[in-house]
């Protein structure tokens, strides 16, 4: 039963991420919210949330200790401005410019990133499926964004570099949490850099600088979703579910977020989605799928 609680949970957190990039894309659109209104709101309420979670867990004394060390608050607020924070806002500004489906798709070429970063520093060695993956990468790239056009993108640039730029703060957040969850819990990271993040944002666009008078009951639908489902409850059962599944189990049904993406952008939103931006979109779940086949099999302990 733990782990059919496991799987049930992993597949919920990934439909989560990918519904709720589709919800923000309406709320974009439908109801003209701005990006940096929407991202502060976001990671000031889910990093609030997470970590009152935190405080009910036994290891609540996490929650302020990591303030206590210079190194691991420095680090902290790093990985919250350029990992966290930088990977939110870009995504949502693709979403902004583009569409859910591809804002995601590209987000998600973080873990290609990830292993050229690696090769680079000759920290691996490239094998054949580095190759595979990086041609998957690229093809899916290509047809995603030219739906098979050698003259025209079927993207915006704005979408597509924001997207781009997304991958790299995610795979940047991705290396860079390492040393500070091996010393902390994960909810502890996520929901203080989430809430620095937010923070930071408020500078920008304050949380109550908003016209909440023009927010219908489906807006605040949307909200409410993107907020507490896309981004506090994803993050709090992915964590679950690591527990009684492998990460190369998590990692494969984590592979369901660009499609939920995509499906619920073409059948909900109605949005055109080309057939080569099909290939492209199976190009790269399937270089997401070759990298989580080799990873090890053996779940994380609690």
């Amino acid at each position: 039963m733990s782990r059919k609680r496991g799987l049930l949970l992993v597949t919920i957190s990934a439909i989560f991420w990918g519904v709720s990039g589709t919800a923000a894309q309406r709320l974009f659109g439908q109801f003209y919210i701005e990006v940096n209104w929407l991202v502060t709101t976001r990671l000031l309420i889910a990093g609030v949330l997470l970590l009152s979670v935190q405080l009910f867990r036994k290891e609540r004394s996490q929650v302020f200790h990591i303030w206590k060390n210079g190194e691991s608050a420095i680090q902290l607020i790093i990985f919250a401005l350029f990992g966290i924070l930088g990977a939110q806002y870009t995504y949502m500004a693709s979403i902004h410019h583009g569409n859910a489906a591809v804002a995601t798709l590209l987000q998600y070429l973080a873990p290609f990133l990830i292993i050229l970063y690696l090769i680079l520093r000759k920290q691996a060695k490239p094998t054949g499926q580095d190759f595979l993956m990086v041609i998957l990468a690229l093809a899916g790239c290509f047809f995603l964004l030219t739906n098979g056009s050698l003259t025209q993108l079927s993207v915006s640039m704005p979408a597509i570099v924001w997207g781009l730029l997304s991958a790299v703060a995610l795979a940047f957040y991705t290396v860079y949490a390492v040393p500070l969850l091996k010393r902390y819990d994960s909810l502890v990271i996520m929901g203080w850099a989430m809430v620095v993040g937010g923070i930071a944002m408020s500078f920008i666009h304050p949380i109550w600088q908003m016209d909440f008078n023009r927010l219908t009951p489906e807006a605040y639908l949307y909200l409410v979703f993107v907020v507490i489902f896309g981004t506090m409850l994803a993050f709090l059962f992915y964590i679950a579910s690591l527990h009684s599944l492998s990460p190369k189990e998590t990692s494969l049904l984590g592979s369901m977020e660009p499609l939920a993406s995509v499906l619920t952008m073409v059948f909900w939103l109605r949005e055109p989605f080309g057939f080569f931006q099909w290939v492209g979109s199976v190009c790269i779940i399937g270089m997401l799928l070759l990298l989580a086949l080799n990873k090890k099999d053996e779940p994380i302990s609690n």
